[in-house]
């Protein structure tokens, strides 16, 4: 049985696009467990979630967690492979189950998955357009499975990324404790991903991505200096990161000479959120989220 576990903190907006899109595709076949873990909730999240019927779990929780609510996510779903859905995104029940077939063959050495993105973009200001035009071509953004808002995993991946700690960019850290090999985006599946609207949206975003990044690769450090020291041997895979190289957008550029003001555009956001983020990441301030409320309107 698959179970999709839904973490959503005062998402009544939204979280009924997404519930809709999971069930209205259902087959006769499908027992897909579904999961919605209301975390901190002041608004209405957990009636939209469960006017949705009997085949749409609530769970409520008193802290606004994301972390707190993936794990009561996990205590409560029933079984593997399992998907984690933000609740912001929409992808269908069809999606979800191409995401499961790869996970559900224990031969093929694939531990975890994610769908292709679709990021509508004709609502947002030129600059955001500009920005996600390089965005979406990196080589990491392509490969990688973060930034898409679902994240599925066989029972073994789920080992791998259970003891991770709070980090505020749980989708790169579970990506990146995968190697390549044993991560796969399935081009078959596609979700929907909301993106900024106007250029301080997109700011607000992009600094929230600089400080989790800092925080991931802190933590890598740490971790990796823990296993040196006890003279342990890393498990997971080498990468520290997803950065974006002055190599890859140069590659880019040769490739695509045309992109050169949608390059400028996407270096003048990267400098802007890195500038402003220096002020959260000295301080550790890994805990303000700073949320795109743009994303979320119809």
């Amino acid at each position: 049985m698959t179970s999709i576990v839904i973490p959503a903190h005062n998402e009544a907006a939204v979280i009924g696009r997404l519930l809709d899109s999971l069930l209205a595709d259902s087959v006769p076949e499908d027992d897909t467990d579904i999961l919605v873990v209301c975390n901190g909730c002041t608004d209405e999240t957990a009636q939209v979630a469960a006017a949705r019927g009997p085949r749409v779990r609530v769970v409520e929780i008193p802290v606004p967690s994301k972390h707190a609510a993936l794990r009561a996510g996990d205590d409560h779903a029933r079984g593997f492979p399992r998907v984690y859905v933000d609740a912001d995104v929409v992808i269908t029940g069809a999606g979800v189950r191409a995401l499961a077939e790869p996970l559900e063959d224990g031969t093929s050495g694939i531990l975890a998955t994610a769908p292709a993105r679709n990021i509508p973009l004709a609502a947002c200001t030129w600059r955001v357009r500009a920005y996600y035009r390089v965005w979406q071509r990196l080589p990491a953004v392509r490969e990688g499975l973060f930034g898409r808002g679902v994240v599925a995993v066989s029972k073994a991946g789920h080992a791998r990324i259970a003891a991770l700690p709070p980090l505020m960019a749980d989708d790169l850290a579970a990506s990146l404790a995968f190697t390549p090999e044993e991560r796969r985006v399935v081009d078959s599946a596609s979700v929907v991903i909301q993106p900024p609207r106007t250029w301080p949206d997109l700011i607000r975003r992009r600094i929230r991505a600089a400080v989790s990044t800092a925080q991931v690769e802190q933590n890598q450090g740490e971790q990796n200096q823990g296993e040196r020291s006890r003279g342990e041997r890393s498990q997971g895979p080498k990468e520290a990161s997803a950065r974006t190289s002055s190599a890859d957008l140069k590659a880019m550029l040769r490739r695509e000479p045309r992109l050169l003001p949608s390059l400028v555009v996407f270096l003048a956001a990267a400098v802007t959120a890195r500038r402003k983020a220096r002020k959260a990441i000295r301080t550790q301030d890994f805990g303000t989220w700073l949320r795109d409320e743009s994303s979320r309107q119809n």
